[in-house]
């Protein structure tokens, strides 16, 4: 894990610069923008590179779950926003970097296969076999970088938004997200309308401090009933 970082001070965090989460971009990393509206449920779950549950390929293909990782970073390793990027990388064979002050790069590599996170997780702080194939750098080639496109992947504004502004924002975003979502694989909304619904939502919300868990339970059951309700206004608007 990352230590904590923060500005070019490198008291307390071992002089981490930055930390770098890759993305593979989804299907849809070289369609036309205009072109996203029609994409089918079967078609955002069909991932070029991850087999994963219906959700998180969606959240793939809108980058949605860099955006989380993202947060889940700045709450792990206690570090600023301004300190995480995202990097898209087609190839999903460095799945993160940290930089630090000295000008070093840290990379993480691996095939891109679940087994190998659910391993490591299952046998930390030893190591499992998970049964995946060694990387083979010869085979793989090259590895591509590239910024994300904001404009196509909007969710990742409003991610990064939430884990400025902090509180409660996290929790409304994430909930938000759940219900535009469920709603896109049940046919009831557009994929390009997904962050449509999670920013008005966040928009409408008043953020607050989290004490306890209460708040956060509070915020997550307020964001889903009031995803729920612009999900009806856009159904109405339609008809």
């Amino acid at each position: 894990p990352a230590p904590a970082a923060t500005g070019g001070n490198t008291s307390g965090h071992r002089g981490v610069r930055r930390i770098l989460l890759t993305a593979s971009g989804g299907p849809f990393l070289r369609t036309p923008a205009s072109d996203l509206e029609g994409v089918t449920p079967e078609q955002a779950c069909a991932h070029p590179r991850w087999v994963m549950g219906r959700k998180i390929s969606v959240d793939s293909a809108t980058l949605m779950n860099k955006g989380l990782e993202l947060i889940e970073a700045c709450l792990l390793f206690a570090v600023p926003p301004a300190l995480v990027e995202i990097v898209v990388h087609p190839q999903s064979i460095v799945h993160s970097l940290v930089e630090y002050l000295d000008g070093s790069v840290l990379a993480q590599l691996g095939n891109p296969d679940m087994r190998t996170p659910i391993a490591h997780a299952l046998g930390w702080p030893g190591r499992l076999a998970s049964g995946v194939e060694s990387l083979d750098l010869i085979k793989a080639g090259r590895l591509d970088f590239e910024a994300p496109d904001p404009g196509r992947f909007p969710s990742l504004r409003l991610a990064r938004a939430a884990a400025e502004a902090g509180g409660t924002a996290p929790a409304v975003l994430n909930a938000a997200n759940e219900v535009a979502v469920a709603a896109f694989l049940e046919r009831q909304l557009g994929f390009a309308r997904i962050p449509a619904v999670i920013e008005a939502v966040m928009n409408a919300h008043p953020i607050a401090p989290v004490k306890e868990l209460g708040d956060v339970l509070a915020a997550d059951a307020w964001a889903r009933s009031r995803a729920t309700s612009v999900l009806a206004s856009l159904a109405g608007a339609v008809r």
